[in-house]
């Protein structure tokens, strides 16, 4: 795709027939799923964005991690999340007072669903090895974090993995007797 032209992405241009498990024996077809339907749109758009790539058009097998970090950076031209570079008076602010000229780019939250999405249907309609998916490739793990670090000091925001925290729940029974069971709750 030519990041210079200027229009959003291309979405929906090729059709790919439902999963085998959507298929019905009879006429209706089975009304996709929010979750499928948006997975169908991010794989035609991928699809789309190969079929365009420059200088040569890429085929799905030639595809690597670093075409997958190569599209989620062109699709940073349609982003809507404002990411403070760190010479601006607003870096790690998370509610600046006033607008700044700082780029916006692609939430990370919405690539890494993009990615998990995209992963899904690789392996739906490629049916290659897990190996083999391009978008599970270390490559694009390491890019997927590095994002949220930045996006997260550019606004302040500091991620931590959540915690598990035991609780232990004591259930007594019509008999008299109690049992003890451990739960666990992410914080």
């Amino acid at each position: 795709m030519d990041p210079s032209s200027g229009s959003g992405p291309p979405v929906g241009d090729l059709q790919v027939g439902p999963s085998p498990s959507r298929r019905t024996g009879s006429s209706a077809a089975v009304p996709l799923s929010r979750y499928e339907s948006q997975k169908r749109r991010d794989w035609n758009t991928f699809l789309q964005y190969l079929k365009n790539h420059k200088p040569v058009p890429l085929n799905l097998a030639r595809c690597s991690g670093a075409h997958v970090i190569e599209f989620m950076k062109y699709l940073d031209q349609f982003g809507k999340t404002r990411v403070h570079i760190q010479s601006c008076p607003f870096f790690g602010d998370q509610n600046p007072p006033a607008p700044c000229g700082c780029q916006l780019k692609q939430a990370w939250g919405s690539l890494d669903a993009l990615v998990g999405r995209l992963r899904a249907a690789y392996e739906e309609n490629d049916g290659g090895e897990p190996e083999s998916n391009p978008f599970g490739t270390r490559a694009v793990r390491i890019y997927l974090r590095e994002v949220r670090e930045s996006q997260a000091k550019a606004r302040g925001i500091h991620y931590q993995k959540k915690k598990r925290k035991r609780t232990n729940k004591t259930t007594t029974t019509s008999d008299g007797s109690s049992s003890t069971s451990n739960n666990i709750t992410l914080l």
